[in-house]
């Protein structure tokens, strides 16, 4: 429900960011059904690890995009931390440094990338290339529209080469980022996380709205879809990507590797008698 089809035009204005499809009837039964879920998360996650060691080469993409305040912190804080975070690669995108900006867009994405049996999250990611490049026109119109279809190409190897591309865009609204901006100011506590230029960003707000809507309808392919998430309320945002992690672990069904050794010899060499201390 929360997919967004392939090559359809994508109107913002009509979904509504305080929406639960499909979801628990209220927040506390989605914060129980999210922790519930925590569990199935854990068996599935050590076993796509248990299986790397046997040579399967599959892992896991999580993409978190969406305007400031819409969770993609909190996301990683409370979805992901379901899992081992011994099996996860967690990066988030910040302005390119001088060295990024000196190669092409896609590089620094492809040196972050999780390897086999990891599950890896991004906090923005190469799609902020077609979206505060496109609003702050940073790049000439020609070689940004090039960009999606490197994008697409892109992520089509990806998959290709054993990746589970999961794209979530969170959707919040303007006047609930506007509260949640006005929480930071007057929580002192959260005042390391309030950026002035915050302020500066909400007044392009539609040409943001606008960027996203094009890289949702270009960028949304049978082998990364992006899912939209209604993001006003945080419960439902962090079940419904708990869900769709679900889903997909569960679909991938990894398994735990075969004994490359005799487990038999093995367990009578431990409880021999001629192996004890002092024998």
């Amino acid at each position: 429900m929360l997919r967004i089809p392939e090559g359809e035009r994508v109107n913002l204005a009509s979904y509504a960011a305080d929406a639960t499809p499909a979801g628990p009837a209220d927040k506390a039964a989605g914060v129980l059904a999210t922790a519930r879920m925590g569990e199935r998360l854990t068996d599935l996650q050590e076993r796509l690890y248990a299986a790397s060691t046997a040579g399967d080469r599959r892992r896991v993409l999580l993409v978190l995009q969406g305007m400031d305040t819409s969770g993609k912190g909190g996301t990683v804080k409370h979805v992901i931390g379901l899992f081992n975070p011994s099996g996860c690669r967690i990066k988030a995108f910040k302005a390119p440094t001088p060295e990024e900006l000196s190669h092409p867009f896609l590089w620094r994405i492809t040196q972050a990338l999780p390897v086999a049996g990891e599950i890896g999250i991004f906090d923005r990611s190469h799609y902020e290339d077609v979206l505060i490049a496109r609003v702050r026109e940073l790049v000439p119109p020609s070689d940004l529209g090039r960009r999606y279809g490197r994008i697409n190409h892109f992520e089509q190897s990806l998959a290709d080469d054993g990746v589970t591309i999961i794209k979530c865009f969170l959707h919040i609204s303007y006047e609930q980022q506007r509260r949640r901006l006005l929480e930071r100011l007057d929580n002192p506590d959260k005042h390391w996380k309030f950026n002035p230029g915050d302020i500066a960003e909400r007044a392009l707000w539609p040409a943001y709205q606008e960027a996203y809507e094009i890289a949702l309808e270009r960028c949304s392919t049978a082998h990364a879809p992006w899912f939209l998430i209604p993001a006003d309320r945080k419960w439902y945002r962090n079940w419904a990507i708990s869900r769709l992690l679900l889903e997909h672990l569960s679909a991938l069904d990894p398994q735990y590797p075969k004994a490359d050794f005799d487990v038999g010899v093995a367990r009578n060499q431990l409880t021999s008698s001629r192996h004890k201390i002092g024998h």
